[in-house]
């Protein structure tokens, strides 16, 4: 009887995700870029892929040229091994080299700033596997981690901020992830402990998620002060301050 309702429970469960991933139209809308990061990485990739494609064309063409001025022409067969040579080069370069993701145990080597762009294309690759509610915040961190790596610009590795950064982003999010992707999927549905390995995931990334916030905040407390310091000098200089100033002293 025990068997017959933890199955139904299951049951019920993976038709709320279905249904749940129909309402947000699939996981193909999911399948883009979470952030600037590792969207400029793709953006790389692709301009390399682009960049071999046109060096091995010109160069098909360029020896079909030169074979053509040193025996008066390549006649019909020659031009046909061109165009297919060419066609190879094409499809050939537009595949290959393959992107690859950056492998776990890479994501917390360099500096902190190229740590967070690779974590969130690492991200990108994991997405897939965790349940909706936890991959819609994996989506939604992307953006997080955008403003993040900009705060990190110019910080001191050694900064404490940067090494709480590395931790959490480092450390602490992939470790959670890859626990979760050990357990056996048909046990990711099922309660323990109070709550699912599901909902466990996803309220734990909720939680980094308000962390990688609360740390960007702290990091952009000093350019706020700043703008807001510039802010009421202009107002004093150009502003109601301004206005004011001149009545005080036809006034004395």
């Amino acid at each position: 009887m025990n068997d017959l309702t933890r199955d139904s429970d299951r049951i019920m469960h993976e038709a709320r995700i279905s249904r749940d991933v129909n309402r947000e139209g699939g996981y193909h809308r999911m399948a883009g870029s979470i952030g600037a990061g590792s969207a400029k990485v793709k953006r790389k990739h692709l301009v390399k892929k682009i960049r071999n494609v046109v060096i091995a064309v010109f160069a098909i063409w360029l020896a079909s040229g030169i074979a053509g001025a040193l025996f008066s022409g390549i006649g019909f067969w020659g031009l046909m091994s061109m165009l297919v040579a060419s066609i190879v080069a094409i499809a050939v370069f537009s595949n290959f080299p393959k992107m690859e993701t950056p492998k776990r145990g890479d994501l917390n080597k360099g500096n902190v700033q190229q740590m967070v762009g690779r974590t969130e294309l690492w991200l990108e690759s994991q997405r897939p596997a965790l349940p909706p509610p936890a991959a819609k915040i994996v989506s939604d961190m992307g953006v997080q981690l955008d403003a993040l790596g900009l705060q990190l610009e110019g910080v001191d590795q050694n900064h404490p901020k940067a090494r709480e950064v590395r931790s959490l982003v480092g450390e602490q999010l992939p470790e959670m992830i890859d626990s979760y992707r050990k357990i056996p999927a048909h046990l990711r549905t099922e309660e323990r402990a109070g709550a699912t390995p599901d909902q466990q995931l996803t309220e734990s990334l909720g939680k980094i998620s308000g962390e990688i916030d609360s740390i960007t905040r702290q990091l952009a407390e000093g350019s706020l002060d700043d703008l807001a310091i510039k802010h009421r000098y202009l107002d004093y200089k150009f502003g109601e301050g301004a206005q004011t100033a001149p009545e005080l002293e036809h006034k004395n």
